[in-house]
């Protein structure tokens, strides 16, 4: 969320930085500034009123030893009025808060200046590729029927059991994704990131600390009853282990990693981009999450999308990386790295990762601070990033590998797996 002061002081820079996510802010900006105006006089009439209310009150008990009954009485139907207008103000102060907040959610975060300027995914800038594409024989088959070939992954039972996009994984196949999700948090680890098992329901107040609310309410999964969301990734529950906090500078970076199955209603989706795992309502991914002092976010972003490409070579897959225009830019980030892997059987780029840097934004929910060396307290930075989401690393892996109707397991993950072939 950004800040009322931003907002203050620099509307004309709000409503321009905005324009290259192709967000016209101008109208929310503008009424986000008359409702502070009012909140602040608001503000100042009750100061006003208590105080002149606290003033009446001390004399009262004057009135009343020196005998002036008349007086005292005079005093009290003042005090009751100031209290009156104290109340009225307030409710009114209240009702503006609640309407600024309102309007503040509305505004996405501002693209930092490395964000390039562009409409959609086509504009997005190749800023790395990284390992050979494989030139696969003409009996190369997609992954859905590979994995159905050998037997490995269950898209039909997934069907029966709860719907599209819930599949089974049997046999080496499950404990292919046993086995990545063990190698990618091991890997993180190593890198200084602290394991976490954090729950994959979440509250509404966490659903808003992040960003998710309520912009996103529509792709995740709601329980009703207890007003719990399906975490759509570890993003949401891990940062908010911080929320309301004030850490000491001494104490950042925090770096986290956890792996939860994620949830995402994915409502719209349909066609090419479906079949088999390349678009799944439950899935598998592990994240990492990082809080930072603001001068060291970017540093922190570099080694966060250094430690992801890392992963990805061990894997010996091919990979590029992009950094996404202002247009294709989720509603919460500043500014995104995404990974993508290249199907050979599909001929086509599959999105593994995003890196994102937010700034101060998703902070400025949380109520995340941290004391710096003077004393003041400043908000934090939040990043977070995919390391990575298992379906189509698994995608990419069997069509990527296979030979002669095989997979190949990677080098690096056969101490995972315990086997080197499918």
């Amino acid at each position: 969320m950004l800040t009322l002061k931003l907002l203050r002081e620099n509307p004309e820079f709000v409503i321009h930085k905005l324009a290259v996510k192709h967000f016209d802010a101008r109208e929310i900006v503008e009424n986000i500034n008359r409702r502070d105006e009012d909140r602040r006089r608001l503000q100042q009439q009750l100061d006003s009123s208590l105080s002149e209310q606290k003033k009446a009150a001390a004399l009262i008990g004057g009135y009343m030893k020196a005998g002036d009954k008349a007086a005292a009485e005079a005093a009290k139907a003042e005090v009751a009025k100031l209290k009156e207008d104290s109340a009225r103000l307030q409710a009114e102060a209240e009702a503006n808060l609640q309407e600024l907040n309102a309007l503040l959610v509305l505004l996405p975060n501002l693209p930092c200046d490395l964000v390039p300027e562009g409409r959609s995914a086509e504009d997005n800038v190749v800023v790395k590729m990284g390992n050979a594409i494989p030139e696969l024989g003409p009996d190369a088959l997609p992954h859905w029927e590979l994995a159905r070939k050998l037997d490995i992954i269950d898209f039909d039972l997934g069907v029966k059991i709860t719907g599209a996009g819930f599949p089974v994984y049997k046999g080496k196949g499950a404990k292919l994704q046993r086995a990545l999700i063990n190698f990618f948090l091991d890997c993180n680890s190593v890198a200084g990131y602290l394991e976490v098992e954090p729950p994959v329901m979440v509250n509404e107040a966490s659903g808003f600390g992040t960003g998710q609310l309520p912009d996103k309410e529509g792709q995740m999964y709601h329980a009703n009853l207890d007003n719990f969301y399906m975490v759509p990734t570890a993003e949401v529950p891990v940062t908010n282990i911080f929320r309301d906090v004030i850490l000491a500078e001494k104490d950042l970076p925090q770096k986290m990693t956890a792996y939860t199955p994620c949830f995402r209603r994915e409502a719209g989706s349909y066609g090419k981009d479906v079949r088999g795992l390349n678009r799944l309502h439950q899935f598998d991914k592990v994240e990492i999450v990082r809080v930072e002092r603001p001068e060291d976010s970017y540093a922190a972003l570099d080694a966060m999308v250094a430690h992801v490409e890392g992963i990805v070579n061990k894997l010996g897959l091919p990979y590029r990386i992009l950094r996404l225009c202002g247009g294709d830019m989720s509603f919460t980030s500043a500014i995104t790295y995404d990974f993508e892997l290249y199907s050979a059987a599909q001929g086509r780029w599959l999105e593994i990762s995003s890196v994102s840097n937010f700034e101060s934004y998703q902070a400025n929910r949380l109520h995340l601070r941290y004391k710096d060396a003077d004393g003041k307290i400043q908000l934090c930075h939040t990043l977070n990033g995919s390391s990575l989401a298992l379906p189509r690393v698994v995608a990419t892996l069997l069509e990527n590998c296979q030979k002669d109707g095989h997979v190949i397991i990677p080098e690096a993950l056969r101490p995972y797996t315990g086997f080197d072939e499918i």
